[in-house]
Parts: structure tokens; sequence; C-alpha cells
């Protein structure tokens, strides 16, 4: 890849999505948005290898996207005879108020998060223009046809603009009605950075970790301190935080996935660590009051949990089993059972974690997580054979790279092992 190339990959991954956040707000439409902010690093990729690298790279799509923009509209307005409506575009008056907090992208998140529009919306919508995820990579994420998601999409864009749903942050009192969708994509946003899908060659994607951080960062500083919301926001936090510390441990040089038991402890960032078992003392003393942690605070002080043993074998395995029965509680869903599962094979054996992962196969077949589950728990027991079937269908569902490499080197360590027990292995 040249320069150049590589020049306009980082700013697409770096700049994407406050650029388009910036068209959507000026020109109230995200399919016009997403498109010339397209068309501008197309043009990039056509004039930068020729005329050089702008020295402010960022800022040369951003204006060229918004020249395309405007050409697009006069068109437009030729078309249909309203010629003073794109002249209006090229005032240079101060744009409308932007609401509880100055950020295009957060802005633009809670646009993609409307009321009006569905959670599978919710989801579809923001991944693809905040986390700039191509329609195939979220297609893969969620296990559906890409023209299924493509459909989604599309229809969720049309219903904004018929609808003239406001590129804005809504005003703080309305803040709580839409504190947990907003939430529930923001963490999925670090999820998806956090264990990339789809076949790329960086199978972590700090640029989405990053922006999800800086984004849930923004919302705790809205919320009321005291509110349930602020609570859980907090959480949630506190949980990218604790995650994010380990990022540089989690992958091999060789590309592999490496396990949280297997990682060096040494290379995590102490001081994202220490900021996120900070902000979840916080959260349990809080819960000593009148406060009952939610989904998020509970995931964050399972986190904690994990990191603050000095070694793997130092887990405090029956708290982690007792906090996933708190969280089963008010998050009923059956990955939420199948990670109490491992904690419980942990604590009491490989059995009794076994068999309550058996009892997900209707509802998790789908997910590779569950035969990943099955497979290190069968190796455990000595079954081999049935271990080497599960890493199969792993491999076989698992999108990212660096999982899949080592999922690949875990079966092929099952032809040196015989069908006897082994000692029990975190995962």
């Amino acid at each position: 890849m040249s320069d150049a190339a590589a020049e306009v990959a980082r700013i697409h991954r770096e700049e994407w999505a406050r650029i388009v956040a910036g068209l959507a707000r000026r020109y109230g439409d995200l399919d016009l948005a997403e498109e010339t902010a397209a068309e501008a690093f197309a043009t990039a990729v056509e004039h930068w290898p020729v005329d050089g690298v702008p020295p402010n790279p960022g800022a040369w799509i951003t204006t060229t996207a918004h020249r395309k923009a405007i050409d697009r509209l006069r068109r437009e307005a030729r078309r249909h005879d309203k010629h003073h409506e794109a002249l209006m575009l090229q005032d240079n008056s101060p744009p409308d108020p932007v609401g509880a907090v100055e950020d295009d992208r957060l802005r633009l998140v809670f646009t993609c998060c409307h009321p009006a529009l569905s959670t599978e919306a919710h989801v579809a919508l923001t991944l693809r223009i905040v986390g700039g995820l191509t329609v195939q990579e979220i297609a893969h994420a969620f296990l559906v046809q890409e023209t299924t998601m493509g459909q989604r999409i599309s229809r969720a864009k049309a219903k904004i603009k018929a609808a003239r749903i406001p590129y804005r942050v809504p005003e703080r009192e309305d803040l709580p009605g839409r504190v947990a969708g907003v939430l529930a994509v923001l963490y999925l946003i670090f999820n998806e950075g956090y264990l990339a899908s789809g076949q790329q060659s960086d199978p972590i994607r700090r640029d989405l970790t990053g922006e999800a951080i800086r984004l849930t960062r923004l919302m705790r500083e809205l919320l009321p301190e005291g509110s349930d919301e602020h609570g859980e926001t907090t959480g949630l936090l506190a949980l990218m935080l604790l995650t994010e510390a380990r990022a540089t441990a989690r992958v091999s040089a060789d590309g592999e996935l490496v396990r949280l038991d297997e990682q060096d402890r040494g290379a995590w960032d102490r001081a994202l660590l220490q900021e996120g078992l900070a902000l979840v003392r916080d959260r349990m003393n809080a819960a000593r009051g009148a406060h009952s942690l939610g989904r998020y605070e509970l995931l964050a002080a399972i986190n904690a949990v994990h990191v603050s043993a000095p070694d793997a074998r130092d887990t405090d395995w029956s708290q982690i089993v007792a906090l996933y029965g708190l969280l089963e509680r008010i998050d009923p869903n059956p990955i939420v059972t199948l990670n109490k599962a491992i904690a419980v094979a942990e604590f009491d054996s490989p059995e009794v974690g076994l068999a309550l992962v058996e009892r997900l196969a209707d509802r998790l077949e789908g997910y590779h997580a569950f035969h990943t589950t099955r497979a290190e728990l069968l190796r455990r027991l000595g079954r081999s054979g049935d271990a080497r079937a599960a890493y199969d269908r792993a491999i076989e569902l698992a999108g990212n790279t660096a999982e899949v490499s080592h999922l690949i080197r875990r079966r092929g360590q099952l032809a040196a092992q015989h069908d006897t027990p082994t000692k029990g292995e975190a995962s």
C-alpha cells in the first residue's frame, strides 16, 4: 500500500464518524452525509498519490465532502425549481443550537437511537454511521443476510428523514428516557472494536474502542450524579476501561488471540486499570445504600474481580459466580448463563459447567462462543473427539482472524492428547 493510500485508510478509520456527523447536522440527511463523505474519500484516493497528502488531511476530506453535498443539493434544487434552498447553504450563519453537549458524534448516536426507531435499527445504523462498519461486517456480526441488513439500515435512514428527527442531543430533562438505548449501542460499538468481526487484518480496532470510551465519558458528564442512569453509565465506562487495559496483551506477535488466563498481566495498562477499579469501588459503595446495581455495573464488577487477581489461579470464582447470579436476575439471557457456566466450571467442576452449557444448545447453536466453551470443557473432561467437533463448529462460526487462529491451535493440540481427563484451565 502506498503512503497516500495508507493515509486515506488512516483518516477514514479515525475521522469517518466525525465527518459524517458534521455533514448530517449541517444538511439534515444521513444518506447525503454518508454518500458525500464516501465520495470525498474516493477523491482523495484518486488525487493524493499524484498531488501529495495535504497538510491537514481530515480538513481536506471535510471540505471536499461539503462541496460535494452543496453541488448535489444545487442540482436537486434546479430540478425542483428551489434555487433558494441551495443558495441558503452558502451562507456563513451560525448553526442551530446543538442542545446539551457540543459533540457531533454523540448527537449522531442520539439520532440513530431515537425512540421512533426499533432497537435493531439503533444498533445497525449506529454501527454503520458512527462505527464506519460495512453492511457486510454488520450482517456477519448479527448472523443475518447482507441484503437484510442493508434494507434495515435503509429503512431506518428513510424514517429519520420522513419523521424529520433532529440531529441533536435531547434536552437534559429528556435524557433519562433515551440513555438505555444509547448505552446499549455504545457497548456494541466497543465490543466490535474489542473483537472485530469479518476476516480483516486487524483483529482489534482500537479506534472503535477509544471512540466508545470517549462518547461514554461524555454521556456520564451529561447525567446528574446519584441517578440510576449516571450509575449505569459509570458502570459501562468502568467495564470499557478494564477491558481496554488488557488490549496490548490480547493478541500474540503471531496474530493469535491470547486467553485471559494466559495473558501477561504486567503488560496491562495500569492507569486504565486504576481508573476502572476506582469507578467500580464507587458503584459498589453506592450499592450498600439504596442503590441497586444495573447490568453494566455488574459486568464491570465481574471484570474487576478478574483483573484484581495477581495471577489467574488467584481468581475468586465464587464471587464471579455470585455476581453472574445477580446479573441473571436483571438480565436473563442465554449469553449471561453461558458466562456463568464458565465460572461454575472453575468454581465447582467442568461436569457441572458443561451440564449448564448443554441446556443452552437450542438457543445458542449459531453462536461461536457457545461451541468454544463446549470444546474447552469437553477437552478438560478428556472427551477429545467431541471437543474436536465443537472446535470445528466454533471455527466455522467465528469471524475474527485472531480468534480463529487460537481455535485452530487449540484443536491441533488435541491430536497429542489422550482421552483422559485433564487438569482444569481457566478460560
